[in-house]
């Protein structure tokens, strides 16, 4: 097992060769031309070409409260999810750290602007690449125990295009939702595990 915790192959065991701009918008797209070292060979790779997803590190905490036994999660529309029965997605709520904003700070600002809630204590779960075979975001993942507000609502800055759901969901419901096609991303599924495991079992 001790073999597994550490990486083979490290940065200085690929060779870049070149590594060109394609787009450039709110995600950048680069063409990287590339050799790596092979498992069991002693000689590197072919020369192989790779499109590369830009895009900014990101922070998500999942809200819950309990005391009241719920926890909080947004409902908002994703392109990305267009070929999906429902694009409109139950998710953590998150955000893309500015500069070199800190994740815990991204998660304060976006709980505000998606949630009216403000957070103090986070205990940090998961980082990890969503999509590492074609992005390079790391997802950096939190939970948050907080006094949610008696309802739901409806968030987001207008002027960014967002038009969020606020959903507070019970505790007892948990298992019934993570059962369910609704939950489509990785971070909600994630985080929801961790509830169920950590918080929800101890209250049983």
């Amino acid at each position: 097992m001790q073999n597994k915790l550490h990486a083979e192959f490290n940065q200085n065991d690929v060779q870049i060769e070149s590594r060109q701009q394609r787009y450039r918008g709110f995600i950048q797209i680069e063409n990287i031309q590339l050799r790596h070292r092979l498992f069991g060979q002693t000689q590197y790779s072919p020369t192989l070409s790779r499109e590369l997803i830009c895009r900014r590190p990101a922070a998500g905490a999942l809200l819950y409260d309990p005391e009241q036994q719920k926890f909080a999660l947004i409902e908002q529309f994703r392109v990305g999810a267009l070929d999906d029965p429902s694009p409109w997605q139950l998710e953590v709520i998150a955000g893309l750290l500015d500069g070199d904003e800190s994740p815990e700070s991204c998660i304060r600002r976006e709980c505000l602007e998606e949630a009216g809630c403000a957070v103090e204590h986070l205990q940090h779960l998961f980082t990890f690449y969503p999509s590492a075979g074609a992005c390079n975001e790391l997802y950096h993942l939190y939970a948050a125990p907080l006094r949610l507000p008696p309802h739901g609502g409806i968030y987001g800055l207008s002027e960014e295009g967002e038009n969020i759901k606020l959903h507070l969901i019970d505790f007892c419901d948990l298992d019934e939702l993570l059962s369910s096609p609704r939950l489509r991303n990785a971070p909600v599924i994630m985080a929801l595990q961790w509830l169920k495991q950590h918080i929800v079992a101890k209250q049983r």
